[in-house]
């Protein structure tokens, strides 16, 4: 019976993280769970699964959960300080890294500390620090298992492969909800169009950076750490069917890809398993219904995220870390109606170019650069 910590257990990824622990009770079993304030869907798995611990980031949520008198004996903590107490301290095998955007980051690394599994939705943990977590991973022997469908599909593929025989890898992406729109469009784009995503139901967020394909690029700076392999690797191709979830190819020429529906359960539940593969009733692919796939490639000039984010990795340092902090605070700002769409690389932008980049960083010199590129941003708003 494996212990499981959900970190984000009441946004997308944490709700299917529990539709599929759900369906494997005799092997799995939850220990603690966190959310930011959602209270309410925290109370219906706390009375459901019975976890030794919860820890609410909102010290107000939290309260007004201590005060319906829950039929358990689950322990509720909340704030930062608890949610790294939690992680450094609870008995637990895998953590679910679910949290959206860099406050995933500090409970991680306790995590790898503790030589744990990480089962890895929360992407921003390697693009803000992915040589320091590397690091921390080799010494205490910590198992990083990536749960994005994407670096889920690579892993999978490079299962009882060489790395040295790799000659790139492709990531997939389904170009969003914008995907058919000029540039132009941008300019006028609304919060709803932008959320409207035709494939995948994911957190604001995330959807959002879909529709900027930052998601994309994080992702390429991830693979980068995950799988030790330099920019002129890592290709992104435009698969809007989104069932081809990414792909290999080797230096012989061959391909393997890994293909399953848009559905987020499958890599959580191998991120959890491996390497065994658990039987379960989820919906298969069916091909014939699919009909075709189509690929092509992405306009770097048209997604300006995209392009942000490979030059980013090539330049190193604490540039990813700006990257993403400018991109959450210009995310923030549209989703509150106070940017423009088309406005979101150009925070961006300006952040990487005002702001100093910092070599080999710990995390100190990483907080410290993440709190900068946000008040940087925030008032240039």
């Amino acid at each position: 019976m494996k212990k499981i910590f959900v970190l984000g257990s009441t946004g997308s990824i944490g709700v299917n993280s529990l539709n599929v622990i759900r369906n494997f009770a005799e092997k799995f079993q939850i220990c603690g769970l966190t959310t930011n304030s959602r209270i309410d869907e925290l109370e219906k798995q706390i009375n459901e699964f019975h976890p030794e611990l919860v820890v609410v980031k909102d010290e107000q949520a939290a309260d007004e959960l201590r005060s319906r008198k829950l039929n358990s004996r689950t322990e509720i903590l909340s704030g930062d300080k608890n949610l790294l107490l939690a992680a450094s301290s609870l008995d637990y095998d895998i953590l679910i890294g679910a949290m959206v955007g860099f406050s995933g980051l500090a409970p991680t690394i306790e995590a790898v500390r503790r030589g744990k599994r990480i089962a890895l939705a929360n992407k921003e943990t390697l693009v803000v620090a992915g040589e320091l977590v590397t690091v921390l991973c080799k010494e205490h022997s910590a198992e990083i298992i990536p749960v994005d469908s994407e670096h889920s599909a690579i892993y999978q593929c490079l299962v009882g492969e060489e790395l040295s025989e790799v000659e790139k890898i492709i990531l997939t992406a389904s170009g969003g909800p914008f995907l058919n729109k000029e540039k132009s469009f941008f300019e006028t784009a609304t919060i709803e169009q932008a959320l409207n995503h035709p494939n995948w139901k994911m957190g604001n967020k995330i959807t959002i950076d879909s529709a900027s394909m930052m998601n994309k690029g994080l992702e390429v700076i991830e693979a980068h750490w995950l799988f030790g392999l330099p920019k002129e690797k890592i290709d992104v191709v435009i698969h809007p069917q989104s069932i081809i979830h990414s792909m290999v190819q080797f230096r012989d020429g061959s391909i393997k890809a890994q293909l399953g529906l848009p559905d987020m359960k499958l890599p959580i539940q191998y991120a959890l398993s491996f390497p065994e593969r658990l039987q379960n009733q989820f919906e298969r692919t069916n091909l014939p219904l699919i009909g075709s796939f189509t690929f092509f490639e992405p306009d770097y000039n048209k997604f300006e995220c995209l392009k942000l984010a490979y030059d980013v990795m090539e330049s190193g340092g604490t540039a990813p870390c700006i990257l993403n902090a400018a991109n959450e605070i210009a995310v923030d700002k549209f989703l509150k109606g106070k940017i423009k769409f088309s406005q979101i690389p150009y925070l961006i932008n300006k952040a990487l170019n005002k702001l100093e980049n910092h070599f080999q960083p710990d995390l100190e010199v990483i907080f410290n650069c993440d709190k900068l590129t946000r008040d940087f941003v925030s008032a240039l708003v």
